[in-house]
C-alpha cells in the first residue's frame, strides 16, 4: 500500500489476506472494517489479481453514488497506475447501470407514448419546468457519448427522463431495435465484459441475479461494500406497487393497439380501486377484505384480457415504432397482472408462519394517489439461492457485527447455518476509548411520541454551549429536527442549519467549513456525512432508532418471526436499530486526529434489557451517564480549536 501512497494499516493488511483466502477456496466472507481502514483497497487488490488470472470480472457493488464515484474517479485509477506495472496488463474498469439510467437513442427519436403521468397533478410552472429539462435533454442527447443520465447537471426531474429511457422490460434488444448497434445501455455493458473490475448498485447486482435474463457479465465473485444496505435494496427491488397510475398507464400504452371495448374494462377496473383506495385506512392489511380482493381480482382479469387481445408477444418484429409501443403496452400490462396476483395469492394460509408476503397501503400526498404496495417477509431465501448459491460473495462494511456478532445479518442474507462463511472483524485504526466518549443521558426520562421533552432540548443547548457548536444532530424522525432547530435557534449563539433549509450536499458542505455550525437532521445524515476535523466533535442522537411501530413491513417482520419461534422484536426492531446506531455514531471519528463525544439522550441504552445487544453493536467508546464528563470535555476540545 506503500506505493499508493499511504501508510501499512494492519486491518488492511488482514482483510488483504482474508479476502483472498476466500477468493481462492470459494467461501463467502463478511469483513467489518471500521472508518479509515482503506477496506476499498483491501478488497481491489485481490479482486484484480482474481480477475487477470481467471480472465473474469469481479463485479463490486455499492449502495450509494458517492461510493462508486469514489472508486471509479480515485481508487481504481489510482491502482491501476500502480499495479499496471506488475501485472501482465493495466487494470480496467467500468461502471454499469441499470437501463434507465441511459439514453434509449431509439425512444429519443421514434415518438413513443410519452410517460406523461397524468396531467392534472402538475400545475403549469411544473410541466414548464419540465419541458425546459426535456429541451436540455434533447440537446444533450446530441452530444453524449455515454448516454449517463448523471453526465445532467443539474439533473432532471424523473418526468422529464422516463421520456428518453426503458426499462428492461420494455427495450425492444440490440438485435431487433434500430438504434441497437449504437444503443448506450449495450454498449456500457459490452465495455464491462471486456474489463476487469465491473463497478454496479445493490438494485442491478439483485436484477441481474433474481431475474431470467443476465445484466451484468459473466462473473464468479462478487464483493458488496456498505452491504448493511443489501437487504432493503434487495426488498424495495422484488417490492410491487399497484394505483391508479400504474393501471391508468397500462391503459395509454395499450392505446388504439387492441379493441377499445376492452381497454375501457382495464380503464373501470382502475377507478374501481382509485375510489376504493381514497376511502381505505392506510397501513397492513392483515385479512383481506372482500371488496378489495374483488377489485383486484377485476383488475388482474381485465389485465388479463388486454394482454391476450394484443396476441403473439413477437408480432410487428419488421415495425419497429409498433414493436416499440407493443413491447412498452406488455410490460405495464404485466406489471399491474402481476402484482394483482401477488396480492391476492399473499392471503388464505393457515397460518402467519406460513405467510410469505404482507401487503399494505401508503396514503397519497398532493403529488401521488394512494397505493397498495406488496413485499417479501424476508429476502434471505432468494439471496441464499440467486445470490450466494452462483458465486463467491465478500461482504463489507463498518457495521456488520450487531451485539458483537455477524449472526443477525447473516441470517436475513440466508447464511444463517453457519456453513460455508466466515465473519471477521479487523478493527480500526482509530483508538476510540480515547479518542471518544459515548454519553448516555440516564437521568432523562424516557422519550415520548409527544415531540422533545423540555428536558432534552435543555441537555442539547447545554452540550452544544460546550463544544462551541461543533453538533451534528441525528433525530429520529423529521419532525424532531425541525422541532429543535426551531426551540434552539434563538437560544443558541451558533449558527442551526436544519435538513429541508436547502440541499443536503449544501447543507453538510457548509457545516464542514463553518466550524460553530451546527446541523441537524434524520435518516440521511445518520449514513451520509464526511466531515473529518474541528468542525464535528459532538454528535447527538435523540433517540434510539427503531423503526416506527406502525411500520407495515418491519411490523409484519417482527410478527412473522414470533409465529415461527423467535423473538420478533430482537431480530427486526433490535437489528434496526443497532444497525443505524453505528452507522450514527460512526460519524464522529473520520480522520485519524478526530476527537469528540457522542450523546446519546435516550436513557433506555443504558437501562432497557435490549441496551447490552445495542451497545455491543457500537465502537468501544469510552462509556459514562456523567452529564459533567462530556461537557468538560467537549469545552478542552473547544479551547483547543483555533476558532
Amino acid at each position: 500500500m506503500n506505493a499508493l501512497g499511504g501508510s501499512e494499516r494492519q486491518g488492511q493488511m488482514t482483510m488483504v489476506q482474508a479476502v483472498q483466502q476466500a477468493i481462492d477456496g470459494e467461501q463467502h466472507l463478511a469483513v467489518q472494517a471500521g472508518t479509515g481502514t482503506g477496506k476499498s483497497l483491501a478488497y481491489l487488490v485481490p479482486s484484480i489479481r482474481h480477475a487477470m488470472d481467471s480472465d473474469s470480472p469481479v463485479v463490486v457493488s455499492t449502495a450509494t453514488i458517492a461510493l462508486q464515484r469514489q472508486l471509479v474517479d480515485r481508487d481504481l485509477p489510482r491502482l491501476a497506475e500502480t499495479l499496471g506495472k506488475e501485472l501482465p496488463h493495466e487494470p480496467t474498469f467500468a461502471i454499469l447501470k441499470g437501463r434507465r439510467n441511459y439514453l434509449c437513442r431509439y425512444k429519443a427519436t421514434a415518438g413513443w407514448p410519452e410517460e406523461d403521468e397524468q396531467d392534472q397533478l402538475f400545475d403549469p410552472r411544473e410541466v414548464s419546468a419540465t419541458g425546459r429539462m426535456v429541451q436540455r435533454i434533447q440537446e444533450w442527447a446530441d452530444e453524449t457519448e455515454t448516454g449517463d443520465r448523471d453526465e445532467l447537471v443539474p439533473g432532471v426531474s424523473e418526468q422529464a427522463w422516463r421520456q428518453f429511457s426503458v426499462s428492461a422490460q420494455e427495450c425492444l434488444g440490440a438485435s431487433r431495435c434500430p438504434s441497437g448497434a449504437e444503443c448506450f445501455a449495450e454498449l456500457a455493458r459490452a465495455r464491462a465484459g471486456e474489463v476487469d473490475v465491473v463497478v454496479t448498485n445493490h438494485a442491478l447486482l439483485a436484477i441481474d441475479a433474481m431475474g431470467d435474463l443476465p445484466v451484468l457479465p459473466e462473473h464468479e465473485v462478487v464483493v458488496v461494500d456498505e452491504a448493511h444496505e443489501l437487504v432493503d435494496r434487495v426488498t424495495s427491488v422484488v417490492t410491487g406497487e399497484l394505483s391508479e397510475l400504474t393501471v391508468a398507464l397500462a391503459v395509454r400504452r395499450v392505446g388504439r393497439l387492441i379493441e377499445q371495448g376492452i381497454a375501457d374494462q382495464l380503464m373501470e377496473a382502475g377507478e374501481d380501486l382509485k375510489a376504493l383506495l381514497a376511502a381505505a385506512p392506510p397501513g397492513r392489511i392483515d385479512e383481506l377484505p372482500q371488496v378489495l380482493g374483488l377489485t383486484l381480482a377485476l383488475v388482474r382479469d381485465s389485465a388479463a384480457r388486454c394482454v391476450t387481445a394484443m396476441g403473439p408477444r413477437g408480432a410487428d418484429k419488421d415495425d419497429p415504432d409498433k414493436a416499440g409501443q407493443r413491447k412498452a403496452a406488455f410490460s405495464a400490462l404485466d406489471e399491474v397482472h402481476d402484482t394483482a396476483v401477488r396480492m391476492l395469492e399473499a392471503y388464505g394460509h393457515a397460518s402467519e408462519s406460513d405467510r410469505a408476503e404482507v401487503v399494505w397501503l401508503d396514503a397519497g400526498t398532493d403529488r401521488r394517489p394512494p397505493t397498495l404496495r406488496v413485499a417479501p417477509l424476508t429476502v434471505s431465501g432468494m439471496l441464499r439461492d440467486k445470490l450466494f448459491g452462483e458465486r463467491t460473495v465478500i461482504l463489507t462494511s463498518a457495521t456488520l457485527a450487531l451485539g458483537g456478532t455477524f449472526d443477525a445479518l447473516a441470517a436475513q442474507w440466508g447464511l444463517g447455518d453457519g456453513k460455508g462463511w466466515q465473519g471477521i472483524d479487523v478493527g480500526s485504526p482509530f483508538d476510540h476509548p480515547r479518542a471518544g466518549i459515548l454519553y448516555v443521558a440516564k437521568h432523562l426520562p424516557q422519550p415520548g411520541r409527544d415531540g422533545l421533552p423540555q428536558q432534552y432540548l435543555d441537555e442539547i443547548a447545554e452540550l452544544i454551549e460546550a463544544a462551541g457548536g461543533r453538533t451534528l444532530g441525528l433525530f429520529s424522525s423529521m419532525r424532531a429536527a425541525k422541532a429543535a432547530t426551531e426551540a434552539l435557534r434563538e437560544r443558541l449563539d451558533v449558527p442551526l442549519l436544519c435538513q429541508g433549509d436547502d440541499s443536503t450536499m449544501l447543507l453538510v458542505k457548509q457545516f464542514a467549513e463553518d466550524e460553530p455550525t451546527c446541523l441537524f437532521g434524520t435518516l440521511s445524515l445518520w449514513q451520509g456525512v464526511d466531515v473529518p476535523g474541528p468542525s464535528l466533535r459532538l454528535v447527538i442522537i435523540d433517540r434510539v432508532p427503531f423503526p416506527r411501530p406502525d411500520d407495515p413491513l418491519t411490523s409484519a417482520r417482527q410478527r412473522h418471526v414470533a409465529a415461527r419461534g423467535g423473538n420478533g422484536f430482537m431480530a427486526v426492531a433490535a437489528n434496526h436499530a443497532a444497525l443505524l446506531l453505528a452507522q450514527g455514531a460512526g460519524r464522529l471519528l473520520r480522520a485519524q486526529d478526530d476527537k469528540g463525544v457522542i450523546a446519546v439522550l435516550d436513557p433506555r441504552l443504558a437501562t432497557a434489557r435490549y441496551s447490552g445487544f445495542l451497545l455491543g453493536s457500537l465502537p468501544p467508546f469510552w462509556r459514562t451517564t456523567d452529564p459533567a464528563i462530556p461537557r468538560a470535555a467537549l469545552k478542552r476540545l473547544a479551547s483547543e480549536s483555533p476558532t
